[in-house]
């Protein structure tokens, strides 16, 4: 996630920079191989932001034990993928 926090910026600072920065980060991000790293960046995201209701989840009282914490990294994994493919749809 930090080193995605890294290129996120640098496109950032690329396309504000000018006109022509625009351009070129227009140009990164629409060829394969840009499509592909802001897709792994967004699943990233996704599994994060999964991960991190999940626990928010644990530490109010919910899914501690063996089994329901179980089914509920099931379940988080499951979003991950769904939002996964969501975020496929949309990049491309």
């Amino acid at each position: 996630m930090f080193f995605a926090v890294g290129i996120l910026l640098w496109l950032l600072t690329e396309s504000i920079s000018s006109e022509q920065g625009f351009q070129n980060a227009q140009e990164i991000v629409s060829g394969f191989f840009g499509t592909f790293i802001l897709w792994g960046i967004l699943t990233a995201l996704a599994y994060h932001i999964a991960g991190g209701i999940r626990h928010l989840l644990m530490d109010m009282g919910y899914f501690e034990e063996l089994e329901s914490g179980a089914l509920s990294a099931k379940v988080s994994f499951v979003a991950t993928v769904v939002l996964s493919i969501l975020a496929g749809i949309m990049v491309w």
